[in-house]
């Protein structure tokens, strides 16, 4: 599954390498972008919810809206 989270508190490409390895390790495809504030994430749904993403993103300190 392919889709693409509002992420509010990147500020700078260390941002973005900090939420993209924090999803590799979840076993996603990530491309953060901190200028438009957005991720594109890609995973298999059948092992990974939409909730386990966003949770590992907010526990990093960002907000996902």
């Amino acid at each position: 599954m392919k889709m693409q989270l509002k992420v509010i508190g990147m500020h700078c490409k260390s941002c973005e390498l900090l939420i993209m390895n924090s999803l590799e390790e979840l076993g996603v495809k990530s491309k953060a972008d901190y200028k438009k504030g957005i991720i594109d994430v890609e995973f298999d749904e059948s092992k990974l919810s939409k909730e386990k993403i966003i949770e590992a993103v907010e526990k990093e300190g960002y907000k996902v809206k």
